[in-house]
């Protein structure tokens, strides 16, 4: 082999180099990097593949790329990914059936070392037995199971302290836009408005509960035209997610109604139009970033055959003028 013969090693000590192998002293390290440079050296996935019986490739299941949640988790992944000498794949999962199909093929060829799940949907639906047998790791949002370690925020606090601002600004009549009570971040920012609500002695209003099935502004804006023309509508909203948030606004403003004079708004998530809409959006900060780097470090553990324990990151309330 060339590279060994430049360097003055063994074929054997440029495997382990190459191999990231710790019992490679850092001279000898240096020296087979630099004939590899010398030589113009490049590692394929499939020479590497066939030595270690790994691919280097991590793929992440993304529920929709338009989402601008997923942005900056997705550059987390990314840059601990490239520490560590591994590709981060993107797939859009969407919830086509075929597009569901597509994915489960993909993942039964076991291209990849391992997979990050955004999607609980297709967690739960799609995935078999033989899938789940990839090292598995959830992100953000998950179905509970053992077998599948996540990192995530606590939903149900992060969703009660978002309603217990409003209360402490002086709001009694609190309406919840939720999105699809099938994902399980979902039920718990519901189940975190009604711990708040509970606290404060309040009964909660069937008419002040609008489900809207996605988080696209626009079915903000209807859900907002609903509360707005109810004989006695709520003063304030907590929506699941800032892009329901900021379709509620939207339409509080087109109904000649100020916010927050006659309607106050608190969002989910902190995505980056939220401190630049007017007015700008007091919301629930998760660190998303993070978020990513802790979900690849897990894939990593779980890549070397640990079973590591889910992590939980702390959210922060983000105050603006929208409340």
């Amino acid at each position: 082999m060339d590279v060994a013969r430049v360097a003055g090693v063994s074929t054997a000590t440029v495997s382990r180099v190459l191999n990231g192998h710790p019992s490679v002293r850092e001279e000898t390290r240096e020296r087979v990097e630099a004939a590899m440079r010398s030589l113009n050296y490049r590692v394929t996935v499939a020479a590497r593949s066939l030595r270690t019986a790994r691919t280097r490739m991590v793929l992440a299941l993304v529920p929709d790329f338009a989402n601008p949640y997923y942005a900056e988790i997705v550059r987390g992944l990314g840059a601990c990914a490239r520490e560590n000498d591994y590709e981060l794949l993107l797939c859009d999962t969407g919830l086509s059936d075929a597009r569901e199909r597509m994915v489960a093929q993909m993942l039964s060829r076991h291209f990849y070392d391992g997979v990050v799940s955004m999607d609980p949907y297709t967690t739960q639906q799609m995935v078999s037995d033989e899938v789940r047998s990839l090292p598995w790791v959830a992100c953000s949002e998950f179905v509970p199971d053992e077998r599948i370690p996540h990192v995530s925020i606590d939903h149900r606090l992060a969703a009660k302290d978002a309603v217990l601002y409003l209360l402490a600004k002086g709001h009694r009549r609190i309406a919840l836009v939720n999105s699809d009570e099938r994902y399980l971040y979902a039920q718990q920012r519901r189940d975190g408005y009604r711990d708040a609500l509970r606290e404060a002695g309040l009964q909660e209003r069937p008419d002040y509960i609008q489900i809207v099935g996605g988080i696209d502004h626009p079915l903000g804006e209807l859900a907002a035209r609903r509360l707005l023309a109810l004989e006695q509508p709520p003063t304030a909203v907590f929506a699941v997610s800032d892009t329901l948030a900021i379709g509620v606004i939207k339409a509080t403003l087109a109904s000649g109604r100020q916010v927050p004079e006659h309607l106050a708004v608190v969002g989910f998530d902190d995505v980056p139009v939220a401190s630049i809409f007017e007015p700008s959006l007091t919301t629930i900060a998760q660190p998303r970033r993070e978020l990513g780097e802790h979900a690849m470090r897990l894939l990593l553990r779980r890549i070397a055959g640990e079973l590591p324990p889910s992590i939980t990151l702390a959210h922060t309330l983000v105050v603006r003028r929208s409340a």
